[in-house]
């Protein structure tokens, strides 16, 4: 009442209550959204930001109490109703403070989210390594021991056996794990309670925030198994690195049943990164760190001579004994290695792999290049006179760096059939991943129209796996080195031709051109050169572009059995020390040839030869042991 009037407010409570009620059902009625907001605001927390935060933390800590978190993001969407028409100056100070806090918040939670699945991946990963075959040596040993009755070698009981975690005494005892899982529902439960939080204008979706964790932790869990060692130069071996990828990725399959998050995409985007040679932060890939170790380490190794490369057995195998070399070359180069490698940086990983290889393969037919000029003169002599056996024996003399084309042809030939390992791989991976596309893609190339001039098919095909008559990817590399060609470059690859047919015979002074019939391998590599000279000679005179390579195929055949043929009669007996075993190079150049036969073959070179050849390394090998 006004200061004027007679009656006085505190003199008449009813009145007061009366008017008190009118006000408020008025509002009740016309205001309910006000009152709505006025009864539950919980605005005042954006001014005891700290006392704030450190009830979120006591939450987040508190697993019993994790799934009521995602009141505290929800909350900031309040702090809108702290601004008043009054004062404009508070408004862009409380928007910014709602907008990092509600940040804050939703990155913690999916943090803790992230952490706790790492765990569980982590102790999941042990898991399936202690299901690898390279742990049954310690039960097979305590069985054989066992049955020995030896007291002090550890009996079967003594060892822990793969499952053994899964035995309880009672369902009360929880384990960590049981722990983990229990945190990990309550978490995603606050995670997965509302699509959006809405503050200011902005929307934030709490799952996202986990996927993007995820994705980080993923990709950074990837390259981190690979446990690459540059120092050492030890790597993981692919089926092993595959086996915990898997295990990695059923445990994050397994977070859809707690939160609604496409967990393929996750997948897809890392492992997908992971088959380039960086990621999308510039770091280091799975399929950059096994490029690196093929190309710099094993395949180095084999240069060495201590690794040969096992037709049969169709890997790197090592001829030294254990210890010499820091890795067993069959551990990381056998079909099941490969296509566990395959499997993990798929067809585009394959692809960068190639590159590297034929980028090496590239730098060494310039080196030889460069020595064909150097006997231009005496190899064009050799070509016109290779049916007479004086001229030929002496123009031969006069070559130089004879044994430098040889290893480096022998080189080119193991990078070859490595590759070709690393493509059969491929093909079975997508046989059995996209059996109807590779299919199609085999058909393509068995049935393509007007001969694919463009080499489209041809790429399309060595893209996948499959062996083409010229390799498309190692055309490309030679011609990237010289990309414009000049009228001599046909006259260079014939004399190249020319001095590899006639270098051939002196390979049977070498000893270690012994053939290991047990092994299908000479043991410095040499039946490596039969691929060599294949692809090689089919990619040149392919960039060459006179469509001859046949007719010069032919006249490789005729150089090399003539010089081969002449070793029959050399009285030297070391110049022809294993000259059984290098016959049989001539037998595999023209097996592994899509362009030469057997039928040329005989008429060339006796086939009687190379049957006594076989029969005779055979023999000598059966002798030696």
């Amino acid at each position: 009442m006004s200061a004027k009037s007679a009656i006085r407010i505190v003199d008449f409570p009813d009145l007061a209550r009366l008017l008190d009620s009118m006000v408020f059902h008025t509002k009740m009625v016309d205001n309910l959204d006000e009152i709505l907001v006025e009864t539950s605001d919980l605005s005042i927390f954006c001014f005891y930001n700290k006392m704030f935060e450190d009830q979120f933390h006591m939450c987040l800590e508190f697993p019993a109490q994790n799934r009521y978190i995602i009141a505290f993001p929800l909350i900031c969407s309040h702090f809108q109703n702290c601004t008043h028409e009054m004062c404009p100056e508070e408004r862009h100070h409380i928007r910014e403070r709602s907008l990092s806090v509600v940040n804050m918040f939703l990155d913690e939670m999916a943090k803790e989210a992230k952490n706790i699945i790492t765990t569980i991946c982590d102790e999941q990963c042990m898991m399936a390594d202690a299901l690898l075959p390279k742990h049954c040596a310690k039960i097979l040993s305590a069985a054989a021991s066992r049955k020995k009755k030896d007291k002090n070698k550890k009996h079967m009981d003594d060892i822990r056996r793969p499952g053994d975690e899964s035995y309880r005494k009672t369902r009360e005892e929880l384990t960590t794990m049981d722990k983990l899982h229990m945190a990990l529902t309550e978490l995603c439960f606050a995670i997965n309670y509302c699509p959006t939080v809405n503050v200011w204008e902005y929307a934030f979706a709490p799952r996202e925030y986990l996927c993007q964790h995820l994705e980080t932790r993923f990709s950074r869990a990837l390259v981190g198994m690979v446990m690459y060692n540059q120092d050492t130069m030890e790597i993981a071996k692919p089926s092993e690195l595959l086996a915990s990828v898997r295990a990695y990725m059923n445990v994050l399959q397994t977070v859809e049943n707690y939160v609604h998050i496409d967990i393929t995409r996750v997948f897809n985007n890392c492992l997908l990164q992971q088959t380039q040679a960086q990621d999308s932060h510039g770091e280091k890939t799975i399929a950059a760190h096994y490029n690196t170790w093929y190309s710099d380490v094993l395949l180095r190794k084999v240069s060495g001579g201590n690794i040969v490369f096992s037709l049969n057995q169709k890997a790197f195998v090592s001829i030294t004994p254990e210890g010499c070399i820091p890795f067993n070359p069959e551990e990381f180069s056998d079909f099941n290695e490969l296509r566990a490698l395959a499997e993990l940086i798929g067809p585009y990983g394959i692809k960068l792999l190639n590159e590297s290889l034929m980028w090496h393969i590239a730098n060494q037919v310039q080196e030889l290049k460069r020595m064909v000029a150097l006997n231009k003169e005496v190899l064009s002599i050799l070509r016109s006179n290779f049916d007479k056996p004086e001229i030929m024996k002496e123009q031969f003399k006069r070559l130089q760096q004879v044994d430098n084309v040889l290893q480096r042809m022998t080189i080119i030939g193991v990078i070859l059939s490595f590759r070709q390992l690393a493509q059969e791989a491929l093909v079975d991976v997508l046989d059995q991943r996209i059996p109807f596309l590779l299919s199609s893609v085999k058909d393509f190339q068995e049935h393509v129209p007007g001969g694919d001039p463009l080499k489209t098919v041809s790429e399309m095909a060595s893209a996948s796996g499959l062996k083409c008559k010229v390799d498309p990817a190692l055309s490309n590399a030679l011609k990237a080195h010289k990309p414009e060609l000049d009228e001599g470059e046909h006259l260079i690859v014939c004399l190249l031709m020319v001095f590899v047919a006639v270098s051939i015979p002196k390979l049977a002074k070498n000893e270690n051109s012994f053939y290991r019939a047990s092994l299908e391998a000479h043991t410095n590599n040499t039946h490596c050169m039969a691929v060599a000279i294949n692809n090689i000679f089919g990619a040149m005179f392919t960039i060459c572009g006179q469509n001859d390579i046949e007719d010069r195929m032919k006249e490789f055949l005729a150089l090399a059995s003539s010089s081969l043929l002449r070793l029959g009669q050399e009285s030297d007996k070391e110049a022809i020390k294993n000259r059984e075993s290098i016959y049989l190079l001539l037998d595999q150049i023209v097996q592994e040839s899509p362009f030469l036969t057997m039928d040329l073959l005989e008429s060339c070179f006796p086939y009687a030869l190379i049957r006594n050849a076989y029969h005779a390394v055979y023999k000598q090998e059966q002798l030696m042991h």
